[in-house]
């Protein structure tokens, strides 16, 4: 490594500047020690990339297997049993909160100051070690006992240097539209974690580069030397815009500021980054270390022209993509989206939305509930009036478009006034242009023997796909899945409404009383009238469940390997990793924890 960053040596030369001229200097052995502090970096990343990889393609593998092997054994007694190693890994490391039992469930001021989650005990230690491997390459090599200034320039460029190749995974971590999310495995939100974290990261190295700038200026010639740079020199002055502005995004990123004034929040957020990254690309003009900014910059913007490239060819032609917006009982909207261009759609999808009379350029996340092909009647009557009944598959295809339907809940800002417009509207209904982006995400579980689906109020959008498509695999022959049960926990029996339309789609599918069973839980019933079961499938009972022996029923009558998927409160998500995390030494069971947090 030593060698190579000679040789790179030789072909470029180091320009160093301070606040009032440059020079090219002759390469000392810290300049060589910092390029080999790039490379360890670069090289920490491209470990952390390919031991997921390698997690996701033996795990891939081996449930790929599982399901072949499942397609004609009701039995699967071979997968029921856990591997002990990895059963091991699984309840103290990967499904472990990060103390007892606490992770998803929200730590709060007030009703309306949210300060955020725990993370879990893996993400912590990959938090934690990343982090102390910055602070150990910060201060590694330099001769602290050496003279003040010299100390002082090293721990500069150290920190310096080490801020701007943080920059490259921080930026690529920020789009929606991450590869590493595919190649790894890791959720959204984990990379959201990431995210933040790496930012904090790039703050603290840009503050310590600046204060020991600032230190060696005051050592040798006092305060009015910085106050002079800062203001004549563009090389100093662009450092100290860029410092302020990753400070502005340090005291703005925690929880209750985010949460409290998100739309605001993102808009300052962009804006003060952009500034950052202007300010650096600048500092560093004519340094070796300005082409890490391209790479800065490229992901962005490409990132970016993504995004508006997918946008336009979903939703522009064919009339464009429509919603409809309907008030349901308690709180809550149904949003049924007909796209204008063909969606292929999984379960545990999601889809960013834009409505541009609701909420102008702004984009909100919700889990798609239900999504099918429907056909287009204005198309179908234009073509049996010119051409009559459609003769090729192209015009067939023409005639389809793709329905796709989101519940939300009413809360605060978009949501709150996307409820108030359809409430005050004819029927309490209306139709307007709207914008999907997506899809992302996804999940299958088609090779697991039992399925056991959580859902807690509006979480509910996250397993109906689930649902339906365990059901009609299980009909056609194409899953594992031998023992479906869905736990629904609502507060009000009103809230049936929500999805009323599709569980009875789901309800008369062929083969459905075979494999599915669905208990509901009312936390908050009117009267003990409310509560009835329709069925023996599909039982109604009032308060909360017993997590653990609904889990333990699930373990004894279960079927092969186990997934146990919940969405839904903090609350209910900790109890039931708690549940599951009880049984992972006897059970072959995954858990599965469906959040998005910003």
């Amino acid at each position: 490594m030593y060698a190579a960053g000679v040789a790179l040596a030789q072909e470029n030369a180091l320009v160093r500047r301070d606040g009032s001229s440059s020079e090219a200097e002759e390469l000392t052995p810290a300049d060589f020690e910092n390029m080999d502090v790039q490379h360890f970096l670069g090289w920490i990343w491209v470990a952390f990339v390919c031991v997921f990889l390698l997690y996701q393609i033996i795990f891939h593998f081996v449930r790929y297997i599982r399901t072949v092997a499942c397609l004609n054994n009701e039995t699967q007694r071979y997968f029921a049993t856990p591997h002990g190693l990895y059963a091991f890994f699984k309840k103290h490391v990967l499904d472990a909160p990060l103390f007892r039992t606490r992770h998803h469930r929200e730590f709060k001021l007030s009703t309306a100051i949210n300060i955020g989650t725990l993370p879990s005990r893996l993400q912590t230690f990959l938090l934690v070690g990343y982090f102390g491997t910055n602070v150990g390459f910060t201060v590694w090599s330099i001769d602290w006992s050496g003279d003040y200034s010299k100390v002082a320039g090293e721990f500069r460029n150290r920190t310096g240097i080490m801020a701007v190749i943080n920059m490259i995974p921080l930026f690529l971590l920020a789009g929606r539209n991450n590869p590493f999310i595919k190649l790894t495995g890791i959720s959204f939100d984990t990379m959201n974690l990431i995210h933040r974290w790496f930012g904090r990261i790039v703050v603290l190295e840009s503050i310590a580069h600046a204060v020991a700038w600032i230190a060696a200026k005051v050592h040798t010639k006092g305060w009015a030397a910085v106050q002079a740079s800062i203001t004549h020199s563009e090389f100093i002055m662009t450092g100290f815009i860029a410092v302020v502005a990753f400070t502005f995004l340090l005291f703005q990123s925690p929880s209750a500021v985010r949460h409290a004034f998100y739309e605001t929040f993102l808009h300052l957020h962009i804006a003060a980054a952009a500034i950052a990254v202007a300010g650096v690309w600048i500092h560093l003009k004519g340094m070796p270390q300005q082409y890490m900014m391209y790479g800065v910059v490229s992901l962005w913007v490409f990132e970016r022209l993504f995004r508006v490239f997918r946008l336009v060819t979903r939703n522009i032609g064919s009339g464009g993509t429509k919603a409809d917006v309907e008030v349901l009982p308690g709180d809550a909207l149904r949003v049924t989206v007909r796209m204008a261009r063909p969606w292929r759609f999984r379960p545990g999808q999601h889809a960013y939305m834009y409505m541009p009379t609701v909420g102008l350029w702004t984009s909100h996340p919700f889990s798609l509930a239900w999504s099918e092909e429907e056909e287009d009647l204005s198309i179908t009557n234009m073509t049996n009036d010119e051409k009559g009944l459609p003769m090729n598959r192209q015009d067939i295809l023409e005639m389809q478009k793709t329905s796709m339907s989101f519940i939300v809940r009413r809360r605060t800002g978009f949501t709150e006034k996307l409820y108030k417009k359809a409430d005050l509207s004819a029927a309490g209904k209306f139709t307007t242009t709207a914008f999907i982006e997506g899809p992302y995400g996804g999940e299958d579980l088609s090779s697991y023997g039992t399925v056991m689906l959580w859902a807690a109020g509006i979480g509910i959008t996250h397993q109906v796909p689930h649902v339906r498509d365990i059901v009609a695999g299980y009909a056609n022959g194409t899953t594992a899945t031998r023992r479906l049960t869905l736990v629904w926990i609502i507060q009000s029996p009103e809230h049936l409404e929500w999805i009323r339309t599709w569980m009875t789609q789901i309800l008369s599918m062929p083969r459905r009383r075979e494999i599915l069973k669905i208990l509901l839980f009312v936390t908050r019933p009117r009267s003990t009238k409310e509560i009835h079961s329709p069925s023996s499938s599909v039982q109604m009972f009032p308060g909360k469940p017993n997590v653990q022996a609904l889990v333990d029923q699930e373990m004894q009558e279960g079927i092969g390997a186990a997934c146990v998927s919940v969405c839904g409160t903090g609350s209910l998500a900790d109890d039931l990793r708690r549940a599951v995390r009880n049984r992972e030494d006897s059970w072959n069971v995954d858990f599965r924890e469906e959040s998005f947090s910003w």
